[in-house]
């Protein structure tokens, strides 16, 4: 199985929430023999989208091609008020590059969500993302993990909590087993 790992946050420390969640769903794929793949928005260099230019830029194809050969995505992104970062939303915006082919957007991709917040408000970004999935004609695992930043890893370790390990283990123990349906639009 292809497996995307979509980190739509800024932050580019390596030990950056971000990240660390990104290289823990990456060692539980490829422990089970998947093909992963994490894409880093900061990384990217996806520009504004632009409904008046369809000369996409290799960077937008590239992405394009990277999120519709993945079979499961796990998006993961900070709440930022109350939704997804901006930037996430645009790089899903130009999934639209993809409406006229024979399985447009992400149809047929089974997508887990991850949003953490300083407070105990990551469920908003959850639907934010949610509603955008669907939107997209992916499937969405009913589970998700919305996390309290300061809950999610031992402070004297900067591991994550057995409580957060677990959650993310099952996510991916979901994703793996998740057999979709196969809907062609012909």
């Amino acid at each position: 199985m292809k497996v995307l790992i979509f980190n739509g946050s800024f932050e580019r420390s390596a030990n950056s929430t971000s990240a660390q969640i990104a290289n823990y769903f990456k060692q539980a794929f490829e422990q089970k023999q998947n093909e992963v793949t994490i894409f880093n928005l900061p990384d990217a260099g996806i520009p504004i989208f632009d409904v008046d230019n369809w000369e996409a830029p290799e960077s937008v194809i590239a992405m394009n091609k990277a999120f519709r050969e993945a079979d499961a995505h796990i998006w993961l992104t900070p709440l930022y008020h109350g939704s997804m970062t901006g930037a996430m939303k645009n790089c899903l915006d130009w999934i639209e590059l993809s409406a006229k082919e024979p399985e447009p957007y992400l149809t047929n991709k089974v997508v887990g969500m991850v949003c953490w917040a300083d407070g105990g408000q990551a469920m908003q970004g959850i639907n934010a993302l949610d509603s955008v999935a669907k939107a997209l004609r992916a499937w969405t695992l009913p589970y998700c993990v919305p996390a309290v930043r300061r809950l999610l890893t031992d402070p004297e370790t900067g591991e994550f909590t057995e409580d957060y390990r677990n959650k993310f283990d099952l996510m991916a123990q979901l994703l793996s087993s998740t057999k979709i349906p196969h809907y062609s639009f012909e």
